[in-house]
């Protein structure tokens, strides 16, 4: 169970989604550069996704073909290309993106999972926008005492025309 106050829950949830941000900048940065980013992803992975203890839910932001993910070779697969399970799979993370700036809209606690919704902002190196929209669920990996994304949703904002 995780007894924490609002102000410590908003800061660990800050907290990983600035990794999480980081992360793929960085990945994208590898890729320009010519550096292992196969090996960045899945650190990336590792490090915030908690499929070392569970499975972990994916609903990628530029997916149709295969809209729903639980495997880490799907994450993958979106994220950078690699392996492909999929033929729309280009490499999100490669398009590349200079920046992710997060927005949340609030937080709901439960037991010992946080859930966060909210929009983001991916901003690439000639200063695009693509605005989107994200759910993500996390919980307190014990071993590491930190946050681990168990749940993680994304899409464009609804669009009536």
């Amino acid at each position: 169970m995780l007894n924490l106050s609002s102000e410590e829950i908003n800061k660990k949830i800050n907290t990983i989604q600035k990794c999480w941000a980081t992360s793929l900048v960085n990945i994208g940065k590898a890729y320009l550069e010519e550096k292992d980013y196969i090996s960045l992803t899945n650190k990336f992975i590792d490090d915030l996704y908690f499929f070392k203890k569970g499975k972990v839910l994916f609903k990628p932001t530029r997916a149709n073909q295969k809209p729903f993910r639980s495997k880490k070779n799907e994450f993958i697969s979106y994220f950078i290309g690699f392996n492909k399970v999929s033929d729309e799979d280009k490499g999100f993370a490669l398009d590349p993106w200079k920046s992710i700036e997060f927005s949340n809209f609030d937080f709901s606690h439960f037991e010992n999972i946080l859930i966060a919704m909210g929009s983001y902002i991916f901003t690439d190196y000639e200063e695009n926008t693509v605005k989107a929209e994200y759910s993500f669920g996390y919980v307190l990996d014990k071993d590491e005492n930190k946050l681990k994304i168990i749940f993680h949703h994304s899409s464009l904002p609804f669009n009536d025309n």
